[in-house]
């Protein structure tokens, strides 16, 4: 099958999801179409079968904001034309979705027939779509996809309440590949972080206000006070000044090690202890899943299809949002616990276990040659 996938090419859990799907399509003998404004960072390697086409959008004077969704829909047109493409998937609905109708018009218009997917996964409906702005294109977009799927149960419900969408929508969760987790690492660069065996505790987002990155150093603070721990911050974004300034405050930018974006957390993940996700909002979680599949424990809020991944009391443990002194007590009890944190780093692994690219991926194809089949009946 030829398939094409639009996704954003950066750090975020949708353009993670859509690059590892696309490689695992390509791994099975599919051809699968990447188109965006930059190359996806996971393909950071020669992959079989996996094709990039770049959107360009040459600068014009006359606009104060350059048209990336004509340009991402020419594109679309062109690629599905000449590509041959049996269907489209486009994560993201914001604009992604509305693209994928306009250039399926195009398409039809020239007797081609290219059905689309959209896949939501989280913030286009939880934050972005709130904007009155933007439900009209975005109901509409969705309610004329020929299948929307949807990350957890939690951002459906949300979907369903905010927009009154009118269309089926499936949950097919994010995933992780296990064999990527399961992987050999040198223990020995632990101490390097914690060169007194301290316990080491590991936040890894976009360093945006919904992740709430003010919370992971007030937890750790508290932890810090009772038990020697060292904190590793993977990521960077807007609220990053905010977190240098406030580790000041605390005195705790000794104990904190900040490395930036890194491309694929796994080696970092591999020395933790636990891992920590107070997000105000999370349609998933992808980044504790992929902690759990390392056999790290994952203190997090309760929020959103949160609770669908961590499990409270047996992966982990799951708080109120803002609720940093329960989080902290919740963290004490597994660091002081050596029994009790290793069999909540295996039942983390269990669980991580529901979630392979092997269960997920067939959910997928089985989505595909239904919207295929059911395009050309």
């Amino acid at each position: 099958m030829n398939i094409g996938i639009v996704c954003y090419p950066t750090f975020g859990g949708s353009g993670v999801v859509a690059t590892e799907l696309g490689k695992a399509l390509a791994q099975k003998g599919h051809k699968v179409h990447f188109m965006a404004y930059n190359l996806p960072f996971r393909l950071n390697a020669f992959n079989e079968n996996v094709f990039y086409h770049e959107v360009s959008v040459n600068d014009y004077p006359l606009f104060e904001y350059q048209p990336y969704e004509s340009a991402l829909a020419s594109k679309i047109v062109d690629v599905a034309m000449y590509e041959k493409l049996d269907v489209l998937h486009v994560h993201y609905a914001i604009p992604h979705a509305s693209v994928a109708y306009l250039a399926q018009q195009i398409l039809k218009s020239k007797k081609i027939f290219l059905p689309y997917i959209t896949t939501l996964h989280g913030t286009d409906i939880t934050l972005v779509g709130r904007d009155p702005s933007f439900e009209p294109v975005i109901r509409f977009s969705l309610n004329n996809s020929n299948a929307i799927t949807s990350v957890s149960e939690d951002l459906k419900k949300e979907t369903l309440s905010v927009f009154k969408i009118d269309n089926k929508i499936d949950v097919i969760p994010n995933f992780i590949n296990l064999r990527d987790y399961n992987k050999k690492f040198n223990s020995c660069q632990k101490h390097i972080y914690a060169p007194n065996n301290e316990k080491i505790m590991v936040h890894v987002s976009n360093f945006r206000k919904v992740k709430r990155v003010e919370d992971v150093l007030k937890v750790f603070e508290k932890v810090r006070k009772q038990i020697p721990t060292k904190l590793i911050l993977v990521g960077d974004g807007p609220e990053r000044p905010a977190i240098e300034k406030l580790c000041r405050e605390l005195n705790t930018c000794n104990d904190i090690i900040s490395l930036g974006r890194i491309n694929d957390p796994i080696e970092i993940l591999s020395i933790a202890d636990l891992f920590i996700l107070p997000s105000e909002t999370e349609s998933f979680g992808l980044s504790a899943l992929e902690a759990m599949a390392m056999k790290v424990p994952v203190i997090s809020t309760n929020t959103g299809g949160l609770s669908e991944v961590n499990i409270n009391g047996v992966t982990g443990f799951t708080s109120k949002v803002g609720d940093i002194d329960e989080m902290a007590a919740n963290s004490l009890k597994l660091l002081r616990d050596e029994k009790l944190l290793t069999q909540f780093k295996n039942n983390a692994h269990k669980q991580a276990e529901k979630f392979d690219i092997s269960i997920v991926l067939p959910l997928y194809e089985k989505l595909y040659d239904k919207v295929v089949k059911k395009e050309m009946a």
